[in-house]
């Protein structure tokens, strides 16, 4: 599949998705793309539509409190939620 070649070598792949150091650590992290990240988010809509051709539902969901930042670079974040967002 193009698109997730393409993922593959354009999107770094987060290094943790917990807060905690432990190496048993739960990853509970959400994965957002950055504002800045148009081209990113502009393939990851072409990949939504061909989820939704297969019958899923897809949303796009905007935050400006993403939660407790865990990792981050210049296309992406992820983040712990906050316990008040209810993700």
């Amino acid at each position: 599949m193009a698109l997730k070649e393409w993922f593959n070598q354009n999107l770094q792949k987060p290094r943790r998705l917990a807060r905690s150091k432990k190496p048993r650590a739960k990853n509970v992290a959400i994965s957002w793309f950055k504002n800045t990240a148009v081209e990113h988010i502009a393939r990851m809509r072409s990949l939504a539509r061909i989820v939704e051709a297969h019958g899923l539902l897809v949303d796009m969901l905007h935050t400006r409190k993403p939660g407790y930042v865990v990792y981050e670079d210049e296309f992406q974040v992820a983040a712990e939620p906050f316990s008040d967002t209810g993700a």
